[in-house]
């Protein structure tokens, strides 16, 4: 899917029918196509997916000049996939591929399976993958684990040689790991799927005390927490449903803490079925740096017939409302 965009402009397809969105000003194709220019016009933006292949669960951040997609690899039975990709880009638009950074069973003593929504973040210097994983067989509960890198295209390393959280140390699974890291330095991990925690972090990123572990209290939180901070405001993320439903979603709330407590908003991302997209969820954000724009990163079923274990990633603006609340995001393709 590609997009163009040209204000007060026509565009006629070859077959003489007139693509364009008048709204938006934007015409968009599908297939192959050719078509005759007649006045100046400029690309406005590649629709998704933006990484080719079937990926979801995606974390984007930015180091170093160049934004990072880090997802859970798709398209394996009950979500099997055994090792984790990184992709970059300068533009949001072009995407380099460098390959697996991780590999459970290689790489990852107590996993073999279920390499399911990475989180890169840097610090110290170094990069930081917190991960999930599992094994194929016998005790197929998930962990979540820590790896490190000096580099955020890897190749990272188990940094603990154990999980970081066992199976069964806390309500809920021990999936869908995500850092925030606030102004002052102090780095928050949050988790879960059925319940969600967050505990702070040790300077040296893979070690907390389990004493100062909370969990997090917000109606319809399924799994895939994510936390941002604008304007001194702390907005706790997450998604509602099940990935294999079609209206799996997107909520938040809003706190002064990155501890809480938490006002929930509602629900800010959701399916567009004019638009045949189902099973938006498991989202990630990023801000441009020295900017106030926002993007977000997050998972539909595959176009057009995808499931919820055939996904693709994608991208869209997020924006925010004078009030500071989170203006509703609008799927495109």
């Amino acid at each position: 899917m590609v997009s163009f965009n040209f204000p007060n402009r026509r565009l006629r397809h070859r077959n003489l029918e007139l693509w364009l969105d008048p709204t938006q000003d934007t015409a968009e194709f599908r297939a192959a196509s050719s078509f005759r220019l007649t006045a100046p016009w400029t690309p406005k933006t590649t629709k998704g997916p933006v990484i080719p292949g079937l990926f979801a669960d995606p974390h984007i951040t930015h180091f170093n000049g160049r934004y990072y997609l880090y997802p859970t690899t798709d398209g394996y039975a009950s979500w099997s996939a055994p090792h984790y990709k990184a992709f970059s880009s300068t533009d949001l638009v072009n995407w380099t591929d460098h390959g697996v950074i991780l590999n459970h069973g290689p790489d990852v003593s107590w996993a073999d399976n279920s390499a399911w929504a990475p989180a890169v973040v840097a610090k110290n210097g170094r990069y930081y993958l917190y991960f999930s994983g599992g094994a194929a067989s016998g005790n197929t509960a998930k962990h979540l684990g820590v790896a490190v890198s000096d580099s955020p295209t890897g190749p990272f390393r188990d940094a603990l040689g154990t999980p970081l959280i066992r199976a069964g140390a806390y309500s809920g699974q021990a999936i869908d790991p995500m850092v925030f890291t606030d102004d002052n330095g102090q780095s928050y991990l949050y988790w879960g799927n059925g319940a969600a925690h967050v505990v702070p972090l040790n300077p040296d990123m893979i070690s907390f005390n389990p004493a100062a572990v909370r969990t997090i209290t917000t109606s319809g939180f399924r799994e895939a927490a994510f936390v941002l901070k604008r304007n001194g405001t702390y907005y706790f993320m997450w998604s509602e449903g099940d990935t294999r439903d079609e209206n799996y979603q997107v909520a938040y709330a809003t706190g002064s803490s990155p501890l809480g407590p938490w006002t929930k908003r509602g629900v800010v991302l959701q399916k567009r079925l004019s638009l045949g997209i189902k099973g938006t969820g498991h989202h990630s954000v990023v801000k441009t740096p020295g900017t106030d724009t926002w993007h977000v990163a997050y998972h539909r079923f595959a176009m057009p017939a995808g499931n919820g274990t055939n996904r693709e990633v994608t991208i869209d603006r997020m924006t925010f409302n004078p009030d500071g609340t989170i203006a509703t995001i609008v799927p495109t393709l």
